[in-house]
Order: C-alpha cells, then sequence, then structure tokens
C-alpha cells in the first residue's frame, strides 16, 4: 500500500499575506451587499493591489538554484504539526519559518555586495537562508549556523549534501545563546549575521554581538521577523509574547547609539544593521 503524506497548507505569515485574506474576505462580502458601486470598485482595487505584489516579485526576482527549490519543496512536504505535536514543546515548528525566495535571493545579493567571507547564523530551520547566503560565499568562504533542535539539524543537512556550496556551511547544535557565548570566547568574527531565531532573545544576541568581537568592525546585522504579522505597530493588546519581543527589540535598536538600521517591509520585515 503506497502511503499519501498530505502537504500542509501555508498559511499568511507576514503583514501583507493578513491584509489580503482580509481583504479577500471583504471582497466575498461586498458582492452580496448592498453597497455604492464606487465603494465596492475601491474593495477591489485595493484587493488587487495587495495580492498582485508578491507574485509580481517572485516573477520579476533572480529564480532560486535548483538546491533551495529542493530544499523549499521537501520543507513543504514534511509533515511539521504530526512530526511536532507535543504542546509543551517549546519551539513549534511549521513550513511557514522558510525564509522563502524572495528574502533568500536578498541575503544572497547582501553577501555580494559587502563581499562577506564568513557569516554567522543564528538560528537555521531547514537551512533556505543558509544556502541562500552560503551560495554567494567565496569556496573559500565559510558559514556557521547555529540550530537548536537536532531533527531539523539532520534536515538541513541532507539539503546542503545535493549542493556544491553546502560544505561551507557547519552546523553547531545548541541553544544560540550557548554557541554564541562560545564562538566569541574563541575570538571568532563575522561579516554578516543573520538573526532568526527565538525572538525573546533577539535583544541578548544583539548585545553579545555588539559587545564582543564577533561582528567585524565593518560588518553587518540582519534580523528577520521585524514586523512578525504586523504586532509589532499594533496596538499593545494585539500582540502576543513574540509580538511584544519583537517591538522591545526594535525600540532597543533603535534607541542604540551604536549602530544605525534600516527597517524594511520585506516579506515579515527585515532590519539591516551596521556598527557606527
Amino acid at each position: 500500500m503506497t502511503t499519501v503524506v498530505k502537504t500542509e497548507t501555508a498559511r499568511p505569515v507576514t503583514p501583507l499575506g493578513i491584509l489580503v485574506e482580509q481583504l479577500e474576505r471583504i471582497v466575498k462580502m461586498a458582492e452580496t451587499a448592498e453597497i455604492p458601486p464606487e465603494l465596492s470598485n475601491a474593495i477591489k482595487q485595493a484587493y488587487q493591489l495587495g495580492a498582485g505584489l508578491d507574485p509580481y516579485l517572485e516573477e520579476n526576482t533572480t529564480q532560486e538554484s535548483p538546491a533551495l527549490t529542493a530544499l523549499a519543496e521537501k520543507t513543504r512536504q514534511e509533515p511539521w504539526s504530526s512530526r511536532f505535536s507535543n504542546s509543551e514543546t517549546v519551539r513549534q515548528l511549521e513550513q511557514e519559518m522558510l525564509s522563502g525566495h524572495i528574502e533568500g535571493q536578498t541575503l544572497k545579493m547582501f553577501v555580494h555586495m559587502i563581499g562577506a567571507k564568513s557569516i554567522l547564523e543564528i538560528g537555521m530551520f531547514t537551512g533556505y537562508s543558509a544556502l541562500a547566503m552560503a551560495e554567494a560565499l567565496p569556496q573559500n568562504g565559510r558559514m556557521v549556523a547555529c540550530e537548536v533542535d537536532e531533527y531539523v539539524s539532520n534536515f538541513a543537512k541532507s539539503c546542503f549534501d545535493g549542493s556544491p556550496h553546502g560544505s561551507k556551511i557547519s552546523v553547531e547544535v545548541a541553544p544560540a545563546l550557548e554557541t554564541i557565548k562560545k564562538l566569541a570566547d574563541a575570538g571568532e568574527t563575522f561579516d554578516l549575521v543573520f538573526i532568526d531565531a527565538d525572538k525573546k532573545e533577539y535583544i541578548e544576541y544583539f548585545k553579545i554581538l555588539l559587545d564582543t568581537s564577533l561582528l567585524a568592525t565593518n560588518g553587518f546585522i540582519c534580523v528577520d521577523n521585524t514586523l512578525l504579522q504586523g504586532e509589532p505597530y499594533l496596538p499593545k493588546e494585539k500582540r502576543n509574547l513574540n509580538g511584544e519581543a519583537i517591538a522591545q527589540f526594535n525600540r532597543f535598536v533603535a534607541e542604540d547609539p551604536r549602530v544605525e538600521q534600516v527597517l524594511l517591509p520585506l516579506r515579515d520585515g527585515l532590519t539591516i544593521i551596521r556598527r557606527k
């Protein structure tokens, strides 16, 4: 008997995705309601503007490598909810945690732009962003990726094996704070650091990077999920613990005189930080 694995349906997890879902619902409501044609048309135009943006970005961005395509598909096929269904599990894993095509190509372009030779990734998941950035590293470049979950680490490494750039990546399986403290104590330095791990520890990651030699003098930090489904700028009562943690992190960075930063509305928010 052939076992059929049902692919989990991705849910909207970015401010734009959530907005488009809401607009789609409003459009359907407007079709059955007696409202002025001008209002109905305005609602449809708002939906079209929102719904068409991500597909247009996908179409006009350099396509991902075959290895990244395979990694993304394998991640989508994995039954995360059944594999990690224990409600006591601290970290709930889901396919939406994948960085994806646009963000992957953005990070890859950024590695090219700054000529990075060493990268630290804090939070790897199935390795999409790690592999995307590794593709832009020179042949002698290196990346250290922090991942707390051994199953996910092995999942990612099996995907890296299918890429000529996978050998540039070494994975450290441990809580990220333990790994980066160990790297700092060893005097390691990185040209680029990408943070996409426990949101409640973002400020601590940032402090360690700025207070040690982990971040090169002319290095950059990229931080994912800094718009976290819109929660940081919605009323405080609308935020969950992660949303509040991101709001505090964004404020902490904005008030730190040691850095300059820009928050980009890319996917779920990407902040680029440089040490002054």
